[in-house]
């Protein structure tokens, strides 16, 4: 991938994008058992700048079927490559790490799987199991690929039953192609659709500053809602390397504020619009305001 420097890159970053670092005796904790149990988490590999709050409050999101995607996106710190056969014993390592770290709400996520027959629908499927059967208590949330907006695939995730399914939009339709690899803007909207269609609560979440405006912002929100889509998180596009596409601006807090306001007038349920928001930062939150609202 060549690498793609200029001016923008040398911006300073804004004070609102400084860390406050949380490594607690908590953080050491979820990093032992993260370690231990040999998990790949998006937290790691996707450099989120929310890591040590996250783990130190006793959260991880956990990638399952391998670190390496089939698919190279411009804005991805995850490696692309050719990945390793599905792990059998990981649904059962993951559901264990759960009990461990005592977690009340999971997150899953994982690489897409192109080379996958199913696109690992029936791994998905069997790790929410598995969690379900070792922590009842827990509610689950999944953070899925576009499974090529393939209702047999997507039905294999549903029928494990997880409180809430995501999949992310990533930006406008305009840069789709200039940021994302092989995935579609409307394929992505039609997996929403189709898993709303289906009853599960379903979330997307964006990134802004690689050079959308505020017209097409509002207009992938209207899209996504129009989808069924309850739940919406916007964050700052954050470049991993010079091997990424470039940030194109630093959004302003103000901004996510408005975006927020915008995003709840069109009658989302929840939506987390800040800087450093990820699609799983405090994800509880969101599951908790989507349970206060009437069934739609």
């Amino acid at each position: 991938m060549p690498k793609l420097y200029d001016g923008i890159t040398r911006i300073q970053k804004p004070d609102w994008l400084k860390i406050r670092l949380h490594r607690t005796a908590e953080y050491a904790e979820v990093r032992r058992i993260v370690e231990e149990h040999r998990l790949h988490t998006i937290c790691g590999s996707g450099r989120c700048p929310n890591q040590a709050e996250c783990w130190s409050r006793r959260t991880a999101t956990f990638m399952i079927l391998g670190d390496i995607c089939t698919r190279g996106c411009r804005f991805c710190a995850t490696q692309t490559g050719r990945p390793l056969a599905p792990d059998p014993e990981e649904p059962a390592r993951v559901a264990e790490s759960v009990r461990l770290m005592q977690l009340k709400y999971v997150v899953l996520t994982s690489v897409t799987r192109d080379d996958l027959a199913d696109g690992g629908a029936a791994h998905w499927a069997a790790t929410v199991r598995a969690i379900r059967k070792e922590n009842p208590d827990a509610a689950i949330e999944l953070l899925i690929p576009d499974l090529d907006a393939d209702p047999r695939l997507l039905d294999v995730v549903l029928a494990s039953k997880p409180d809430i399914v995501g999949h992310n939009i990533e930006t406008v339709e305009r840069l789709t192609p200039e940021v994302r690899s092989r995935a579609r803007y409307r394929t992505s909207l039609k997996t929403l659709r189709y898993l709303g269609d289906c009853g599960a609560v379903t979330k997307s979440g964006m990134m802004v500053g690689l050079g959308e405006n505020d017209d097409e912002v509002l207009r992938t929100l209207a899209d996504l809602r129009e989808a069924g889509v309850r739940v919406v998180t916007l964050g700052q596009y954050l470049r991993p390397s010079l091997e990424h596409y470039p940030v194109a601006a630093y959004i302003t807090p103000e901004k996510f504020d408005w975006y927020r306001l915008k995003a709840l007038e069109m009658g989302f349920d929840y939506c987390a619009s800040a800087p450093l928001v990820r699609s799983s930062y405090l994800a509880e939150e969101a599951l908790n305001s989507v349970r206060k609202r009437p069934e739609r």
